[in-house]
């Protein structure tokens, strides 16, 4: 109560200056480090932009997840050693034929965090697969496992685009057009911003001519 109702002096505001000075610098060499980061990904813009096209991910977690698993996650065979190794598949311990626990063994603990922060926003997505599959294990296994089996379910989908080279396919409810438009144009914003080339393409748009 002190600090909002006294007054403020030229040290203060001083203190403040330097404080926006260095908040200034930061997102300066932010923006910087993005755009370097944009620069060496800019070979591997194709398989960015599919995993940015999953909910939950973005431009900046692509990015992420390609530098520790590489454009084609070639080291893994399966998307089961990826999971294990980034420590999103559930744990088991059994005694007297029981489970005393799920919880995850360590992993990498950058994409852990990613992928944890995808989960939350997958799950968020009205209408989408994650969603579904969140409120469906929600009441049996609670919030956090809820979310972390939703984090394991999108690093087995990233481990498919990256290594299979597809795209993901919206398995929940059919997404409303305009809001599918709307988070295209969006991605484009981001991935321009970042130095990408982007143009969008209607997927109907280029079947129509092979059509019979």
């Amino acid at each position: 109560m002190d600090a909002l109702t006294g007054k403020v002096q030229p040290m203060h505001r001083a203190m403040l200056a330097l404080q926006l000075q260095r908040l200034q610098l930061i997102d300066q060499q932010i923006a910087q480090l993005n755009g370097l980061i944009a620069q060496a990904m800019k070979p591997h813009q194709e398989a960015v932009m599919r995993l940015a096209e999953v909910p939950g991910l973005g431009v900046d977690s692509a990015q992420q997840i390609i530098a520790e698993v590489g454009v084609q996650a070639s080291t893994f065979p399966s998307a089961v050693e990826l999971s294990s190794w980034v420590g999103t598949c559930p744990g088991k311990q059994e005694s007297a034929e029981q489970n005393h626990s799920s919880r995850s063994a360590k992993g990498n603990k950058y994409l852990r965090r990613v992928l944890n922060q995808a989960a939350h926003a997958a799950v968020a997505k009205k209408g989408s697969h994650f969603q579904v599959v969140f409120r469906r294990l929600l009441p049996r296994l609670g919030y956090q496992s809820a979310i972390w089996a939703v984090a394991h379910r999108l690093c087995r989908v990233v481990w498919k685009i990256l290594h299979e080279g597809v795209r993901f396919i919206e398995q929940g409810r059919e997404p409303d057009p305009q809001a599918k438009k709307k988070r295209a144009q969006m991605l484009a914003r981001a991935l321009r911003k970042l130095g990408y080339e982007v143009v969008l393409t209607a997927i109907n748009q280029v079947a129509a001519p092979n059509a019979t």
